[in-house]
């Protein structure tokens, strides 16, 4: 028996509750959104249109899998981040709002009308990458990842909005065979769990996402002892970088890029007043 838009949404939230699912309203209301074809102003409108037989079952697929603690974004098969909508697969991390302040943090820093070069390490979906591209209408980017599945999302990513002829993407592993190219920002968020924490986390990350954007190593710090001194290598001098990190890692990775001889070394917080990115700037007298 189908359902109205109002009785589909409130059911679905029920059953989302049920599973101990975090956001049911909002994630009732997108998978109702997507199975039925209908906006929000749809369900707010006309409350009482039914659903047909075939956007029920679709509805009622979307809400196994997800009271399975599937993310939506792979049910759904996109995300938005930032101001973008970027497509999503189990091959890449799913963007998070907290990774927003990357973006926030280079935009203040790169005047609109700006030309600069970006290089974007551990692209994957390229969400950092393609948002801050879509603002600044004058920047290029460089995406890197060492996962050709990645590559291939954030390929078809670059397409949807436009940017691939500002976009480059290339198979590495971090900076190895960028050779002399040098870039005025580099951002990166790595993995940073680590790794006796992994299994501690929502079934929605430790089940579903790939495990190589996971893992910091036995402390988490792993990339950025390669990332600090490779990140200042490929600055341009007077360049920017801006990576994320875990909540608790500031200390340690400032030290980390300091000791690789990066200067006014600071951390920003993310709107839940975590300690999320940190951001600097190689010697602009460097050569």
């Amino acid at each position: 028996m189908t359902e109205t838009l109002v009785q589909a949404w409130k059911s679905s939230r029920a059953k989302l509750e049920a599973a101990g699912v975090d956001q049911p309203v909002i994630d009732a209301r997108l998978m109702l959104e997507a199975a039925a074809g209908v906006s929000r102003m749809d369900i707010l409108t006309d409350p009482q249109r039914a659903l047909t037989d075939e956007q029920q079952a679709t509805l009622d697929s979307y809400l196994d899998r997800r009271a399975k603690r599937e993310p939506i974004s792979h049910i759904l098969g996109r995300k938005g981040f930032w101001k973008i909508m970027i497509t999503v697969t189990p091959q890449v991390l799913t963007p998070r709002a907290d990774t927003e302040t990357v973006v926030e943090t280079v935009l203040s820093q790169f005047p609109e009308a700006m030309k600069f070069t970006m290089l974007d390490l551990g692209v994957g979906s390229g969400a950092i990458l393609l948002a801050i591209l879509a603002e600044r209408p004058a920047a290029k980017g460089l995406g890197v990842d060492i996962s050709e599945e990645a590559l291939a999302v954030a390929r078809e990513n670059a397409a949807n909005l436009d940017l691939a002829g500002r976009v480059s993407l290339l198979r590495g592993d971090w900076t190895a065979g960028l050779h002399d190219a040098q870039f005025d920002l580099v951002t990166a968020n790595p993995p940073y769990i680590p790794s006796q924490d992994i299994e501690t986390l929502d079934p929605e990350v430790r089940d579903h996402e790939p495990r190589l954007a996971l893992d910091g190593g036995p402390d988490g710090l792993d990339a950025y002892r390669i990332l600090a001194p490779e990140i200042l290598r490929v600055l341009k001098p007077g360049g920017l970088f801006v990576v994320e990190i875990g909540f608790d890692q500031s200390l340690a990775v400032e030290a980390l890029f300091k000791a690789a001889g990066a200067h006014d070394v600071k951390t920003k917080k993310d709107l839940s007043d975590r300690h999320r990115v940190v951001t600097g700037f190689k010697n602009p007298l460097e050569t």
